[in-house]
């Protein structure tokens, strides 16, 4: 295994429940990278799909993240999407392809991953894991244990994020 993180510490997990066409994720965007950049390997982003019946693309995209994730560009790929929201809403499924084709990933295993749904079980899984703790919308985060709901403001969530990050990591010195 390639941690870097010192002996004996675990990397604080964060669970990001995310829907591919929502435009409150994409905003969150900023957020989750500056946790990225302040944490690095000592916060492990997990991303977590919730899509929300209201965007028709959005359970598509959740498989092709999962995809991307297998090829090794989960969260960029994630963020190249999450940047084109509107453009998911007109072409859906063939944009999915095309950012993958993009970052230079397999469009074609794409294309076939989205046909023969081999990711749908991942999905549904976050899904009703989701809705098992109470998950309403996206963005949403969890840490700690504690629910964080960023999809009605996104307001100090970041604060808090790294409170209770900084709270668990000197948990742990």
């Amino acid at each position: 295994m390639s941690d870097s993180s010192p002996a004996g510490t675990e990397p604080v997990v964060l669970d990001v429940w995310c829907e591919l066409q929502c435009p409150d994720c994409r905003s969150a965007l900023a957020d989750v990278s500056a946790l990225r950049a302040r944490y690095g390997d000592r916060l492990e982003l997990r991303l977590r799909h919730f899509p929300l019946e209201k965007h028709e693309h959005a359970f598509a995209a959740a498989q092709a993240a999962e995809e991307a994730l297998e090829q090794g560009k989960g969260w960029p790929y994630v963020e190249a999407v999450l940047a084109r929201v509107e453009e998911l809403d007109r072409k859906g499924e063939p944009l999915l392809v095309e950012v993958a084709r993009e970052l230079g990933l397999d469009a074609e295993e794409f294309d076939t991953a989205l046909i023969d749904g081999r990711h749908i079980l991942i999905v549904d899984a976050d899904q009703a894991e989701g809705k098992a703790i109470g998950v309403t919308g996206t963005p949403t985060y969890v840490i700690g244990g504690e629910r964080l709901d960023g999809g009605k403001s996104q307001e100090g969530l970041r604060e808090r994020v790294e409170e209770i990050a900084d709270r668990l990591l000197a948990g742990q010195a």
